[in-house]
């Protein structure tokens, strides 16, 4: 089987999408969903508001109440009440042909102001709530003189207008409104924001989990005592693992690896047959993980462990292995294993960093909200290329945003081989160049995908 890289795109977002259908928005957190063990994908949990940035909302937030709650002054200044002219015969004066106003008890933020009569200015500080009767306030530094006057003394102030420097009672936010949809990958202003309300809690969806299996008898895990007087011929260490962890703990996914797997399809399969058919404390199967991700072993060669240890499944799995028109990342795993969705990806680990970022990550990006899309945007390749016919090209690249009375233009790092680690480690950008296109001068215009 052969797809081109959007083909096989759509199928693995409907792959996770039907495996990972949502519950009710309207369910949240109990003791089923919080207990010890494993738990079905993707429930909803509930953490405190300070600990909620990074996740996904689970359900919509609805306001508890208006923000600001109370009407209050947005200056350190004087509240007065604007209104018709009323008769003086002592204190007060004639509103439309004099400023002066005899100085009220000053309001402090958090006290609660006793009513203000017409003719008098009440000291008021920033944020504290308006006193019934006022309808403006006057800044300090409009007032003559410009400093806050004792009780009873007069202080003079300009023409001002209803309204003036007053944060009106839900003007941010009104009561019963939605303020944060569903799906919304919360930043510190949310966090703010449900602060601010009062909540001390926030419905989020659970962080999905992944069982991390990297395979190859040549592959030594940094650390392993096979290798403390050196690497051993023959071997080389496992950059895979490490790598695709940190990606995924990124994505929001929290990341499971088995000790050693060795190279035996048998023993390969017994570990993927058992983390997909846990059971839950109710005696009712539930896969202890949300995804099966496998790295290595899917090629043609006489010994793909990930293969072969698929086809001793027999019912058990229906996985398809094949090949996507894309350079590097051809060779695809994708099925289910006992009903859980299984990715295989190529060893090389430019290949299964560039599968990775082509395949799981816009998936969960689309299906669970998180990690953000990366930024795509378009750039002047700074010298020429050529591409193979028929794949898909994807280039580690340089990236130079645009500067002043520059555009944006990027240059490719390492060469197309999928074994250039050090190449992925210098770039900060994928290069994309389409399957029909062979050649590229200097100066054409690509996709780029910014890491």
């Amino acid at each position: 089987m052969r797809r081109t890289l959007a083909e096989h795109q759509r199928a693995v977002e409907q792959l996770l999408r039907e495996a990972w259908e949502l519950l009710p928005q309207s369910v949240l957190a109990g003791a089923s969903l919080l207990g010890e063990g494993p738990v079905p994908s993707p429930a909803i949990e509930l953490l405190p508001v300070g600990e909620s940035r990074g996740r996904v909302l689970a359900s919509e937030l609805v306001a508890p109440l208006d923000l600001p709650p109370f009407p209050n002054s947005q200056m350190d200044g004087y509240a007065i009440q604007v209104t018709d002219a009323i008769d003086d015969q002592s204190n007060t004066v004639d509103l439309d042909k004099s400023t002066t106003y005899l100085v009220a008890e000053t309001i402090a933020a958090g006290a609660v102001p006793a009513r203000l009569e017409a003719g008098f200015a009440a000291p008021i500080m920033t944020g504290a709530m308006m006193p019934a009767g006022a309808n403006a306030v006057v800044p300090i530094e409009k007032a003559l003189p410009a400093q806050f006057a004792a009780p009873g003394e007069k202080v003079a102030l300009p023409p001002t207008a209803v309204g003036s420097y007053v944060r009106v009672q839900g003007s941010d936010i009104q009561s019963g409104s939605t303020v944060i949809t569903a799906g919304t990958l919360l930043n510190s202003a949310h966090v703010g924001l449900a602060a601010a309300l009062g909540l001390t809690e926030l419905p989020v969806r659970r962080r999905l989990k992944a069982l991390l299996i990297s395979t190859g008898d040549e592959v030594l895990a940094p650390g392993d005592p096979a290798a403390a007087d050196g690497l051993p011929l023959g071997k080389i260490f496992d950059a895979n693992q490490a790598m695709l962890k940190a990606a995924l703990e990124q994505a929001q996914v929290e990341v499971f690896r088995p000790e050693r797997v060795s190279d035996d399809p048998a023993k390969l399969w017994q570990l993927m047959d058992a983390s997909t058919r846990s059971t839950g404390d109710d005696g009712a199967a539930v896969p202890a993980y949300d995804l099966l991700i496998t790295v290595g072993g899917i090629s043609a060669g006489a010994f793909e462990v990930v293969r072969q240890a698929i086809d001793l499944a027999g019912r058990s799995a229906a996985v398809d292995f094949l090949s996507v028109a894309m350079q590097p990342g051809g060779p695809q795993g994708l099925g289910t294993v006992n009903g859980v969705p299984f990715i295989g990806f190529p060893g090389n680990p430019v290949s299964s960093f560039v599968s990775l970022e082509m395949f799981l990550r816009p998936a969960l990006s689309a299906i669970v909200g998180v990690p953000a899309p990366r930024q795509r945007v378009v750039a002047a390749l700074e010298t020429a290329m050529s591409s193979p016919a028929g794949k898909h090209q994807l280039r580690r690249g340089i990236y130079s945003g645009p500067e002043y009375e520059s555009s944006p233009s990027v240059r490719q790092v390492g060469g197309e081989s999928s074994h250039l680690l050090g190449a992925l480690a210098n770039a900060n950008a994928l290069i994309h160049i389409p399957a029909g296109v062979t050649e590229l001068q200097a100066g054409a215009k690509v996709e780029v995908w910014l890491l």
